[in-house]
Formats: structure tokens, C-alpha cells, sequence
């Protein structure tokens, strides 16, 4: 069933500044009556992804293992303990559940998204075997390990595309898109855009929609879709515990403007691909990057009448609520982000696992985007980890990692700041690209590793919260907090069976007072509070807390 009903609690949420000036005006109270009616239900799967904390890792920029300036995946396991050593019990280690690793596959280009071996590590980076250790180290300590998959295209020296290009005969002519002259396709995210689709090669034109180095597969050839079903249960035999699918929406083109993205043809690929890593691995998981307005990804996650939580990309990356929790949180209003959880509610089927994040590898780093105002950085770890799904951190983000200094992606992708040192603890020799601003400054790891107040110790104690609650990690969100107008603090209930947690986040710079909040259970356990954060006190109408700037309060409500 697509959507329930709207049917969240209303409460009020008021603020009281401090010393330091007036904020943002709640209007709620009688006053203004307007307050959120949607509730998104709890995950229906009980696959392990649905509760996972997950890392994207480019392993470019990791962990060098041999000095040579780029990182590898020796580096990366090397590190491992860093991410979760395997012992729930000890405080030192990030804690997360699963690896995202951007492209390994052997590419020309320093990012991988045009690859030319999909069987093959890309030397750079090590061996296959190199990999599979990767796997048993990561499987050892109770993490796993998703691979971007990128089957939207391939790179023009990929030997299948050389073979297309050879010849109008070629038996791999129709892996590709060919015609005779070009098309005049727009880019289907920009119709205003001049890029070319169309590229010319030996007297026709092949589609490439991305450029010219990256030819679009003709995913409707019934042999190319069998070779790519084949590559999949290849790198699940070698350890893989899913796939990350790039580019999801551009799969399959029947034609120009409508017919380059979210095709009928491309939603039955995804059904066929996701059945195939199902039976092969069953508790694998397909992650999509759907770039694009809710409604649109809601219809990525296929059916859920045989497959609960959707029988085609059983995880989607959440964009617009990204968009909204940075316009939110630089605009100090829970409006925005009240306004997108609510929509999820009612457009996304009902059971489905979303997969909130910040910033990812193609968007300027959240602590750019943020100001590196250490509040809003604190208050973002907090909302990624408490919404429901499987949330997805960008490596450095824990850090407050910053953009690079220059406007290209390689800005957006530079390697991990271990230590203030030299090689920043991540190689020996010379970086394959500078590090971003701040290392010196206490944005890394060794600087914040044992620092009680510093980001990482934040992203450590919130992910530990998470896992110590159900409802956290799997539940349904009941929201509190109004939808319009100027809101200090985003409030919601979280609840799994008979356990309910309450959370609420101050997202400004003054003191809040948030509630009542009219929920059933006594006496309140603190899974998570920041300093100052008062006391959850319970009144004739409901339980109030007071929060100081840019603090989060979470309960748990016994019954």
C-alpha cells in the first residue's frame, strides 16, 4: 500500500531565548493551530540492512599501505578497527555496521566511473585477493561490504565497447546505443543543458549521456543483461554483501525527454536484478541513487505486496530530505525538515527502510555547506542518526571534514586526515591530492579520538544510541513538530512495538523549551542527552525538557 494515513500527534513546541537574543518564533499554541497529521510506519523487513549504520569509503583516499600517495585497500583494512573493531563493548571504534566502497573496478580515471575490467581491482587499489581479505577482516568484526556497481555505462575503452565500435556487424554492436546521426537528446536532469548525449565514432553515434568517456549499455540486449547478472554473483561469491547501482534512473532509454529516465523498462530491469542477487545471496542488499523529488524515488522501491520493504531497490538515498536538513539547519527551522518527513509518510510505501544522509561524494561536504559552525555540525550527526532507516556517513564527515580548495570533485573526495602530520598518517610519500583545510586545527582523528566533546566522540556515542534501541534503529516516527512557520526544535516519537523513544533537537543558538508532549510511560532512561540538557519532566499534560543550542535530548519511556 503506497502511503498511510496522516495521523501524527500534534504538540507544542515554544521556545525561551537566552541572554544571547530572540530566535525563531514557534507558532504553535492556539494561536496557530497548524500542526503535522502523517506517521511513517516501522520497517517491515527484518533484513540486516534495514538497522545498519553505514560508511561510504573512496578508497582513493583512505589509507595508503605502500607510500606510493594513493590510498588502497590494504590501507583501508588496516583501519578497520577504526570503523568497528567487533566488540560492541568498547568505546574506542566508530561502530558502524557496512562499507560503501566508491568504484574498485579497473578504470583510467581516478574516481572509477568509467570502468574498463569489471572483473578485475583496479591495480591502484590491489588484487582480488587483496579484496576478498577485505571481506573476511570486515565479516570478522560484524561489518559488511556493499560495491558501487555501475551498469548504466561503462568506459570507452571498456573491450565490449571497442568491440561495438569496431563494426555496424559487431556481435556487440546492440551492447550499446548507435544511430546513424545524432538524436539532439538533452541531458535528461537539464533540458536546457547543451551538453551533448551523442557522440560520434566511426561515421555513427554512440549515447552517452554522463560524456563521451562513459557509452550508456543497452540493458534491453538479453545477453548483456545476463553478463551483468553473472558479474553480480561473481563479486557476491568473492565476499560482496550487495551493491550500490549508480545512476538507477537512467537505466534503460525508450527515446528522448520522457523516455531517458524512470522508464517502465528500467523498474522491470531492477525487479529482475534484485531477484537475481536475492536468490543468489538472500540477504544481500541493492542500494539506489535516485536523484530526484520524493514521489519519484518512492516508485524505486517496487512492489512490497511479495517482498516487504520493495521488490526492487530495497534502499533508496534520501535527496530531498539531504536538502532539507541543510536548508534546516543553516536556517535554525525544523519546518522544512518536519514538512519532508511528513511527506515521506504519506508518499513512500508503507513498511519501506529509507536511507537518510548529509552529503555524499558528487555534493559539497556538509561541514562546507555548514560553515564549519561546530553547532550545526553537532546537530546534524544527531538528526542523520536518529531518523529512521539506514543512514548513510560520508568518510571524514565524522570529523567535520571539510571541502578541498579547489572546485572540481576531486575537492570533495581528498584523503582522510588521520593526523596533523606531514602525510596526514595516511601515506609515507606524497598525497595523490592536497587535504582539506583544518587538519592542523584539530579535524582529525588523533586530535578528536580521545577529546569527550569532539565531533567523533559525538558520532561514536549517537551511533551506540542507536544500537542500544529498536526503535531507533527499526521503528516508525511519529512527528511533533509543526510543518510551517519558524520551529527551534524538531521533535518526534520513535516507536517499535511497546518501546518508545522521544528525541528533540534544538536547532539554534538559544535555549529552548520544548513540549508537552503527550506520551504514555514513566520514568524516562536517557540514552542520549548533551550537557545541560534538563531533565525530561513529566506534567499534567505531557512530558517538556529544556535544551541549550544546538542540543539533542533522547528517552527512552518505560511503560
Amino acid at each position: 500500500m503506497r502511503g498511510g494515513p496522516l495521523t501524527l500527534a500534534a504538540a507544542l513546541i515554544w521556545m525561551s531565548c537566552s541572554s544571547e537574543g530572540p530566535g525563531p518564533q514557534s507558532p504553535g499554541g492556539p494561536s496557530n493551530p497548524q500542526h503535522p497529521t502523517g506517521e511513517l510506519a516501522p520497517a517491515a523487513g527484518s533484513e540486516w540492512y534495514r538497522k545498519a549504520v553505514f560508511y561510504e569509503v573512496f578508497v582513493r583516499s583512505f589509507q595508503d599501505s605502500d607510500g606510493d600517495g594513493q590510498g588502497d585497500l590494504r590501507g583501508l583494512i588496516s583501519r578497520l578497527d577504526y570503523l568497528n573493531d567487533g566488540d560492541p563493548s568498547t568505546p574506542g571504534d566508530l561502530g558502524v555496521d557496512v562499507l560503501w566502497l566508491m568504484p574498485i573496478f579497473d578504470s583510467p580515471s581516478y574516481h572509477g566511473y568509467d570502468v574498463v575490467d569489471y572483473e578485475r581491482v583496479e591495480p591502484d587499489y590491489g588484487t582480488a585477493e587483496d579484496f576478498e581479505l577485505l571481506c573476511a577482516e570486515a565479516h570478522r568484526r560484524g561489518m559488511r561490504v556493499i560495491l558501487d556497481f555501475v551498469i548504466n555505462h561503462s568506459g570507452v575503452d571498456h573491450p565490449w565497447f571497442v568491440e561495438s565500435a569496431s563494426s555496424r556487424t559487431s556481435p556487440k554492436r546492440d551492447w550499446y546505443l548507435w544511430r546513424d546521426q545524432d538524436p539532439g537528446w538533452k541531458q535528461p536532469w537539464s533540458q536546457f543543458s547543451n551538453t551533448p548525449t551523442w557522440h560520434a565514432r566511426n561515421g555513427a553515434y554512440y549515447y552517452g549521456v554522463f560524456w563521451g568517456g562513459m557509452p550508456d549499455l543497452n540493458l534491453q540486449q538479453p545477453e548483456l543483461r545476463e553478463e551483468v547478472k553473472r558479474l553480480a554473483s561473481l563479486w557476491l561469491s568473492r565476499g560482496a554483501d550487495g551493491f550500490r547501482v549508480d545512476a538507477a534512473r537512467y537505466l534503460i532509454e525508450t527515446g528522448g525527454g520522457s523516455g531517458q529516465a524512470d522508464t517502465p523498462e528500467t523498474h522491470a530491469f531492477w525487479k529482475e536484478f534484485a531477484a537475481h542477487v536475492r536468490q543468489v545471496k538472500p540477504d544481500a542488499v541493492v542500494v539506489g541513487e535516485n536523484w530526484s523529488t520524493t514521489p519519484i524515488i518512492a516508485t524505486y522501491f517496487g512492489s512490497t505486496q511479495q517482498v516487504p520493504g520493495g521488490d526492487e531497490l530495497p534502499l533508496n538515498f534520501n535527496f530531498p530530505l539531504s536538502e532539507q536538513l541543510l536548508a534546516g539547519l543553516n536556517g535554525g527551522n525544523a519546518a522544512p525538515i518536519a514538512a519532508k518527513l511528513a511527506e515521506l509518510a504519506n508518499v513512500y510505501p508503507e513498511g519501506v527502510s529509507d536511507a537518510p544522509f548529509l552529503t555524499n561524494h558528487d555534493m559539497v561536504r556538509v561541514a562546507t555547506q555548514l560553515g564549519r559552525h561546530s553547532g550545526k555540525l553537532a546537530n546534524a550527526a544527531a538528526l542523520l542518526l536518529t531518523l529512521p532507516g539506514a543512514p548513510f556517513l560520508y568518510y571524514g564527515e565524522e570529523l567535520g571534514m571539510a571541502n578541498g580548495t579547489t572546485n572540481n570533485d576531486e575537492a570533495k573526495r581528498t584523503p582522510m586526515a588521520w593526523d596533523d602530520t606531514a602525510g596526514g598518517g595516511f601515506t609515507s610519500g606524497s598525497p595523490w591530492f592536497g587535504f582539506s583545510p583544518g587538519r592542523g586545527e584539530g579535524r582529525n582523528v588523533a586530535a578528536q579520538t580521545d577529546e569527550p566533546g569532539s565531533l567523533l566522540s559525538r558520532y561514536r556515542a549517537l551511533i551506540r544510541a542507536r544500537h542500544a534501541s529498536e526503535a531507533l534503529s527499526l521503528g516508525g516516527l511519529k512527528l511533533f513538530t509543526p510543518t510551517q512557520g519558524a520551529m527551534a526544535a524538531l521533535a518526534f516519537l520513535r516507536t517499535l512495538g511497546e518501546e518508545r523513544v522521544l528525541v528533540v533537537h534544538n536547532l539554534t543558538d538559544y535555549t529552548v523549551s520544548a513540549g508537552p508532549f503527550d506520551i504514555p510511560g514513566s520514568t524516562p532512561e536517557v540514552l542520549f542527552a548533551d550537557s545541560n540538557v534538563g531533565a525530561l519532566s513529566g506534567t499534567a499534560s505531557g512530558w517538556q525538557a529544556s535544551l541549550p543550542p544546538r542540543a539533542t535530548g533522547i528517552w527512552r519511556l518505560k511503560p
